[in-house]
């Protein structure tokens, strides 16, 4: 063992954290032994801490099931990393994760949000609550619905939301829930049920239940409904990679997720820091942030690539018909692709639309006498909004989608 890590093990152990075995524990260089907390903290056998950035909470567990590697994550209280692989991650208070799993950049786990084992995630967004089976893969989406550990939104196990096209590309981040409604916590919960999957870009309301079995390619913008898929019909038929058949619903599903990116943003910037406390300290906010502009900065690479991607769609789309090709749909590639370079502007631009500053000003100025006086959590808090502010809440955080929507569809009115 290194001297290094024999003595950033040493001050670790004179400051509280448990380590049963001291030998099989790896520290960085580069890490910070004063954002790692003494208090109740343990590293079990097999833990690697690397990066100067990571931070870890108190009472959090490391490794309890399996070997963990943490590498420049955002560790809150009360956190269970029970064994697998974490890299730029955010896992704020009573989140915990089963042996096996995979998390990777610009995910973040709110507070409670589960996962049992063998779970992968990446560009994930998991608002409080939410609880994901074993054996699943659900990289580039966001979930939200739910009010509390008994009633929550849930992912069956064997499920995988699919987010790479036989097309080439990744512009496939589905919204499942919206940002905007589900910050309040007093939403409908959503149900994906297990043995199943999700073809991305999707967008599913709130009280929105798929059954076991199904794999689903629609969205569902009606609240509470049933979805019931039968397995496709059997058959071969042409296909050549690249051609886009239809690229409408791609493009504004894209838009609508980077939308309410942006939105989750200014939550993060204007209300969560209302909350800073020994349950929520700084480093787990800043933590959010940088999160959330890797999560807005890989949509727009994405959706970038699929700009691209459009010129040899256009031909190919031309040479494989023996009639007219249908002109709206040249168009609207055509549209795209010439207008990425503004999108992309566009796109980074909505990270700066505060929305309605009266409806924001006012439920803030709420916000703030419900922590004054109760002096809560924020889960109690938002969870204990009245009605009217809660909506307050809503409608500036929709106003923001909204107007950041606008602005994209401005740039390619075709798609609207």
């Amino acid at each position: 063992m290194k001297k290094q890590n024999v003595s950033m093990i040493v001050e670790l152990l004179q400051k509280g954290v448990k380590i049963p075995n001291p030998k099989s524990v790896e520290i960085g260089e580069d890490v910070l032994t004063d954002r790692i907390s003494g208090k109740g903290v343990t590293l079990y056998s097999g833990c690697k801490i690397y990066g100067g950035s990571t931070f870890i909470h108190n009472d959090s567990q490391l490794g309890y099931e399996g070997p963990v590697t943490v590498q420049n994550c955002q560790i809150g209280p009360n956190v269970e990393l029970k064994g697998g692989f974490f890299k730029e991650s955010v896992f704020l208070a009573g989140a915990s994760m089963g042996s096996g799993a995979h998390v990777r950049e610009g995910t973040i786990l709110e507070e409670h949000a589960n996962c049992s084992h063998t779970v992968g995630l990446k560009q994930t967004i998991l608002f409080p609550f939410v609880t994901l089976g074993s054996l699943i893969n659900f990289c580039d989406c966001f979930m939200s619905g739910g009010t509390s550990r008994k009633n929550h939104s849930e992912v069956g196990s064997s499920y995988i939301h699919f987010n790479y096209t036989p097309n080439k590309d990744k512009a496939t981040p589905s919204l499942i829930g919206n940002v905007p409604n589900g910050v309040m916590l007093n939403q409908k919960q959503i149900f994906l049920g297990g043995q199943g999957g999700l073809v991305g870009p999707c967008c599913l309301a709130f009280g929105t239940v798929i059954a076991a079995g199904s794999i689903y390619r629609k969205d569902e913008l009606r609240p509470g409904r049933l979805l019931l898929e039968s397995a496709a019909r059997g058959g071969s038929i042409p296909f050549a990679p690249g051609l886009y058949q239809t690229i409408k619903r791609i493009v504004v599903n894209n838009i609508a997720y980077i939308a309410n990116l942006s939105a989750l943003k200014q939550w993060y910037m204007r209300v969560r820091p209302l909350f800073v406390s020994d349950e929520l300290p700084k480093p787990l906010l800043d933590g959010l942030e940088h999160n959330v502009n890797i999560a807005i900065a890989e949509r727009v690479s994405r959706f970038k690539e699929l700009c691209l991607n459009m010129p040899e769609s256009i031909s190919m789309y031309i040479g494989s018909l023996d009639g007219n090709p249908i002109d709206l749909l040249i168009r609207q590639k055509q549209e795209l692709y010439e207008n990425c370079s503004e999108l992309e502007s566009v796109f980074y631009e909505f990270g700066t639309v505060q929305g309605d500053l009266r409806l924001r000003d006012s439920f803030l100025e709420n916000l703030h006498s419900d922590i004054h006086e109760s002096e809560e959590d924020y889960i109690t808090v938002i969870k204990g909004l009245l009605p009217e502010n809660a909506k307050t809440g809503s409608r500036w955080l929709q106003g923001i989608v909204d107007s950041c929507f606008n602005k994209a569809l401005c740039i390619i009115p075709l798609f609207r």
